[in-house]
């Protein structure tokens, strides 16, 4: 018995993963193509980013709601400096990418100084970024040629090397999965490899006995928030790249799904902790069921039905694991 949860728990996603796709193959001949395997790959790299985002916050023990309302941020932030203010790409992205970090920044103050709790933390920066985009967008989504409230049309574009990011191609290669399968493989070797990404690990494993060892806990854990931050606004950037607009609440479903993702990376290989390359499965999971669940024409509202449905199952197979093991 114990030797068939062991096996469920490190090999059962990566199963259903390829049950799932063996599925929708054999209902719809559609569904496994270079198109439409691409389609998805493409579809969950925002999520992956966001995602990755949440590991960083998971892997020292903490939580970071904030990161959907870090993703409608940057969407619409760069959105607005290239269709109001005519800035530059390469300042845009930084501008983007300085956004999150000052977001991950404020989360750590309020965490590692003033010592409120992760959860509500988070939840409160996640209200604040939230109003801060919508007050300053009026409520409105920005894109090209949009009247402004003095009556004239606003005189800037999307740029094509911008757009590019989201919807271009490189050998025949979404830009976007390019970008996913670099920073998950980035991220994978800096966790396995760097003597930060260690530190992370033993930090969130057991904070007193990190910062008995000598462990900086507090920039260890002020790092992971930025880092959540930044790949936050990455998933922003390339929403905004890939839809040609700056949309309000667009991050608003994403935090869901990269949470999703992750609780299932946790049972990948039997990890049994945050970890990227489970992060990464968990995603594929969650991107071939909503692509497979369109085919079937199911109903778009039932959507969350089933990523609930995917979270509550990973959780409990890890969970089951993970008291079975400390009771021996």
């Amino acid at each position: 018995m114990d030797k068939a949860l062991h096996f469920i728990f490190k090999y059962g996603s990566l199963i259903v993963i390829g049950l799932v796709i063996l599925f929708f193959s054999l209902w719809d001949k559609h569904f496994f193509t270079y198109a439409n395997i691409s389609d998805i790959l493409r579809s969950i790299s925002i999520v992956t980013f966001v995602a990755i985002g949440v590991t960083f916050s998971l892997t020292v023990d903490g939580f970071d709601l904030s990161v959907g309302s870090t993703v409608s941020l940057t969407t619409v932030l760069t959105a607005a400096m290239m269709v109001w203010y005519q800035q530059p790409v390469v300042f845009v992205i930084l501008v983007a990418l300085a956004s999150g970090a000052v977001v991950g920044l404020l989360n750590a103050l309020l965490i590692v100084r003033v010592r409120i709790p992760d959860l509500l933390a988070t939840l409160a920066v996640m209200y604040i970024v939230a109003g801060i985009h919508k007050t300053y967008t009026k409520g409105y989504s920005i894109y090209n040629n949009m009247p402004m409230p003095d009556g004239s049309t606003a005189p800037g574009t999307f740029d094509p090397a911008f757009l590019w990011l989201g919807q271009g191609k490189l050998l025949g290669v979404p830009v976007p999965v390019i970008l996913m399968i670099v920073a998950v493989a980035a991220v994978h070797l800096f966790f396995k490899y760097t003597k930060w990404g260690r530190q992370m690990h033993t930090t969130g494993g057991n904070e007193e006995a990190a910062r008995l060892s000598g462990i900086r806990v507090r920039r260890i854990r002020t790092f992971a928030y930025i880092a959540s931050g930044v790949f936050a606004a990455i998933g922003g950037i390339l929403y905004a790249a890939r839809v040609g607009t700056g949309q309000i609440d667009a991050g608003a479903p994403m935090m869901m799904e990269a949470v999703a993702a992750v609780f299932v990376g946790y049972s990948v290989f039997g990890a049994g902790k945050p970890n990227v390359i489970g992060t990464f499965f968990g995603a594929i999971l969650i991107g071939v069921l909503l692509n497979g669940m369109t085919m079937m024409k199911v109903q778009y509202y039932a959507n969350d039905i089933v990523k609930g449905t995917v979270l509550v199952l990973a959780l409990a197979v890890t969970f089951i694991h993970l008291n079975r093991r400390r009771n021996g």
